[in-house]
């Protein structure tokens, strides 16, 4: 079952935090890799959501990441 936070929850993890660290985003634990975090969208109407788009690739997770995400060693 997909984990979901709210825009709130996400601001306060973040301001928990060095405020002038690059975010990523970790992406897909079969080819775990990081991303850039790109534009921000909201979407308005019956199915309102915010959207955060990626914005090129990192590299891969290192592993120490991976174990903190619970992630499987590939």
């Amino acid at each position: 079952m997909p984990y979901e936070i709210t825009v709130g929850q996400l601001v306060h993890q973040l301001q928990t935090v060095d405020p002038d660290l690059p975010v990523c985003l970790a992406i897909n634990p079969d080819w775990p890799y990081a991303h850039r975090i790109g534009r921000i969208v909201e979407i308005t109407g019956s199915s309102e959501s915010v959207y955060i788009a990626e914005n090129g690739q990192e590299g891969v997770l290192p592993p120490a990441i991976r174990n903190q995400l619970d992630w499987a060693e590939v």
